[in-house]
């Protein structure tokens, strides 16, 4: 399974990206806002160290304006995934710049139907968003299994990106079900390799080896 990074703040990614936990990165609106800084600035920079996809969100809701918006956000590197929403218009967004060989993240997702039009509108990703539906009251790991047998019997290459991650729960699910990628907020993903048993037994270990007075250096 692929991590990605869902931030726009540069020095969480460049942590983890140290620690080799990154694979790419997901940004939005909300999260640009976040971080205080343009949008085209603080995507060029993380796309100046992080070498899988970026992705960067169109702003516009008509197809033509999403298309140029897209073609400007792919301008900044080869390694820019642009990101539509799953509406008609998204859709056919998706088709154009897919058929001029850009990435495409199809994203709010909430829907096995929504993933199935976005495979055969040539998504490189689908970005199903797993809380949001936990907010309502259902399970979001029902629709990673059921894009998951979707794009299974038929071979679609769209790769299922999960979203909206909030927990480690969330990861651990999503890559039994079979999910292609997790994207999370840096907290969740460091949160991952922690477990009340690591502690004790390495606070043990601690303990008996200054009793013993090992040294290595």
């Amino acid at each position: 399974m692929k991590f990605f990074a869902d931030t726009a703040d540069v020095d969480a990614i460049r942590e983890l990206n140290e620690l080799g936990l990154v694979d790419g990165v997901t940004t939005n609106p909300s999260l640009v806002k976040k971080s205080g800084r343009d949008i085209i600035e603080v995507t060029r920079e993380i796309c100046s160290f992080i070498d899988g996809p970026v992705s960067a969100e169109v702003i516009a809701t008509e197809a033509e304006a999403m298309i140029a918006e897209g073609r400007k956000l792919a301008g900044i590197a080869p390694n820019i995934a642009v990101k539509v929403p799953l509406t008609l218009d998204g859709l056919k967004a998706c088709k154009v710049l897919t058929d001029e060989g850009k990435m495409v993240n199809v994203t709010l997702c909430f829907s096995a139907n929504q993933a199935l039009l976005a495979a055969k509108a040539g998504a490189t990703f689908i970005s199903p968003f797993i809380g949001r539906l936990d907010d309502m009251g259902i399970d979001g790991m029902d629709l990673i299994a059921e894009i998951r047998q979707i794009y299974d019997n038929y071979g679609f290459e769209t790769q299922i990106l999960a979203a909206s991650i909030r927990s480690v729960n969330h990861a651990k699910a999503a890559a039994l079900i079979g999910a292609d990628v997790m994207t999370a907020p840096p907290s969740v993903i460091t949160a991952m390799a922690g477990h009340p048993l690591t502690d004790k037994g390495l606070a043990a270990f601690l303990k008996d080896a200054a009793e013993a007075g090992l040294k290595i250096l």
